[in-house]
């Protein structure tokens, strides 16, 4: 499993490894029964303090995400699938309306902001081809 942590995006160590397990599972990455890494493991692994990986795995059980699997460790939970397809849809949603109300107050039109989210969107599809070629 690769996770990676972005000490700049604003969002706290903890909901970053949240956020990037359960779209994983969304993605089926990460299916049921997959084992998810040990607290040590992951934060060796991430260069971050054990309690935060502690911490992010105490919420993806409490969100029925991860399930402890005794003698085991933590696996991923027989319904959390769909779970994690809702939180995806969800938290990128929030994001995209924080980015559009910023449009907005930057003074730009409803016509500008479709403009450059297509133009970024072009991008990132031809970014994509780029990169399957190589």
């Amino acid at each position: 499993m690769f996770l990676h942590i972005d000490a700049h995006n604003g969002l706290a160590v903890y909901d970053q490894i949240v956020r990037q397990i359960k779209f994983s599972v969304a993605d089926g990455v990460l299916a049921v029964g997959d084992l998810v890494p040990s607290v040590r493991e992951l934060a060796r692994d991430l260069t971050i303090n054990p309690n935060t990986v502690a911490r992010a795995y105490r919420q993806l059980q409490d969100d029925d995400v991860l399930e402890s699997l005794r003698g085991t460790g933590l696996v991923v939970s027989s319904g959390a699938r769909k779970p994690c397809l809702a939180a995806r849809k969800r938290l990128i949603g929030a994001r995209l309306r924080d980015v559009l109300l910023e449009a907005h107050h930057g003074g730009l039109d409803a016509e500008q902001i479709r403009a450059l989210f297509q133009t970024e969107l072009d991008n990132l599809k031809n970014n994509k081809l780029k990169t399957k070629k190589r």
